[in-house]
């Protein structure tokens, strides 16, 4: 990346984005527990790199073990995780299973001395994201969490244009994820429904909230540099009544302390407004997903637009209308300036997946990584309890961690 030591102060875990030349003839040896789609995904990056190899897969999925063998066919196949950790050909593991197995795969896997990556969210409750994060320091070995954006060079190009102060104080911050589906994917047997479609059930997923608020939430965080303090709102099935669990239809409130809210909306029965982050200041506003970024004070309007518009002010002025209501606040339209000369082709998958590869490598865990990656997760889970609760929640102290020093900023007795 152009410009890249000057990000490295603001953004420190780039230390492993870079190719390392001392790393060059090098490989990082890669058990894949749960080749499914998005673990397949992973292969495609770890394949194109040279210093990645693909030693073994794992699955009790026949199918995806068939899908996973077209990209590494002299893989060795397991059955059982455990097996695989055993396998003293293997360095790391990359876990992208179902969210209520990752804990215990992880744990299992610091205790077969494998550095790991996790897909997000990391576990399926605090607690077990914070037992994570803990064993992770204990042992010495690299974790990353699935939080492709921060390797997005849109979204940290962002962070430095919004921490030096461009767009003024940040006042607000909307995110939001809009899809039009059921989220459903077809089973062969029914006795299959659980395994392929965990996401729709409480036992194996929080929904909406971990799969997808988790990777928005932390730019919030990442924007503001703090943790909220508060979070409410509510949840409810309101389309895709089907046997669910989880949620079709979210709303969420985080506050901080300076009183600025960072809100999280996604329907998943309309996808006109798709996906995206609005981080808000007083002077600008920055839009990351779509690489733009917009200012308050815009230049006026051609003179025959501005013409029209005093005429109109002035009929409207004789009429006893109460305030200005004839002239409602709509939304400016502006195509906006690129954050980036050029879009970026993909959202920052194959730069973190290329970055644990060298930090496998060189046994270096990269600054403030386990910890963006944690607090995205934790906020996520957080935000669930609040739905199910259906209350407002204050952030536990004890699962606050120190970022500087690694470790927890208030511990149990």
């Amino acid at each position: 990346m152009a410009g890249a030591g000057a990000l490295l102060a603001s953004t420190p875990w780039l230390s492993a984005f870079a190719e390392r030349n001392d790393t060059v003839g090098e490989k990082a040896r890669i058990g894949i527990i749960g080749p499914g789609s998005r673990g397949r995904l992973l292969m495609d990056f770890l394949c194109k790199n040279k210093k990645a190899e693909i030693v073994a897969i794992c699955d009790i999925y026949q199918p995806s073990i068939d899908e996973a063998l077209k990209l590494v066919p002299k893989a060795k196949v397991y059955s059982d995780y455990r097996k695989l950790l055993e396998d003293k050909e293997v360095d790391a593991v990359f876990i992208a299973t179902p969210l209520n197995l990752h804990y215990q795969m992880t744990m299992d896997a610091y205790d077969a001395g494998k550095h790991v990556y996790c897909e997000k969210s990391t576990g399926y409750s605090i607690e077990e994201c914070l037992r994570m994060y803990d064993k992770h320091i204990e042992s010495g070995l690299i974790f990353f969490g699935g939080q492709q954006r921060l390797f997005d060079p849109r979204y940290i190009k962002a962070m430095e244009m919004i921490h030096s102060g461009m767009f003024g104080d940040i006042e607000a911050i909307r995110t939001y994820w809009f899809r039009n589906g059921d989220w459903r994917r077809e089973v062969s047997s029914p006795e299959l429904e659980r395994l392929i479609n965990w996401r729709l059930y409480r036992e194996s997923s929080k929904g909406l909230m971990t799969e997808l608020a988790c990777h928005q939430l932390q730019i919030g965080s990442w924007a503001l540099r703090t943790l909220p303090e508060k979070v409410t709102g509510h949840g409810a099935i309101t389309c895709w009544k089907d046997g669910r669990g989880v949620y079709d239809n979210i709303n969420c409130i985080y506050v901080f302390e300076n009183g600025v809210k960072m809100t999280f909306e996604s329907v998943i029965s309309n996808k006109m407004n798709g996906l995206e982050e609005q981080i808000l200041g007083h002077l600008g506003t920055v839009t990351p997903e779509k690489g733009t970024f917009y200012w308050e004070n815009v230049a006026p309007s051609p003179a025959f637009i501005q013409m029209i518009n005093e005429i109109e002010s002035n009929i409207f002025d004789s009429l006893p209308m109460a305030g200005t209501s004839w002239a409602p606040e709509t939304g400016k339209e502006q195509k906006g300036e690129f954050i980036l000369g050029k879009q970026p082709s993909g959202d920052g998958s194959d730069l973190i997946v290329n970055a644990f590869i060298e930090s496998v490598i060189t046994k270096k865990q990269p600054e403030n990584i386990a910890e963006e990656c944690y607090y995205a997760s934790v906020l996520a889970l957080w935000g669930d309890e609040a739905l199910q609760k259906n209350e407002i929640l204050t952030f536990p102290d004890k699962y606050k961690i120190d970022y500087l020093n690694h470790k927890r900023i208030v511990k149990e007795a």
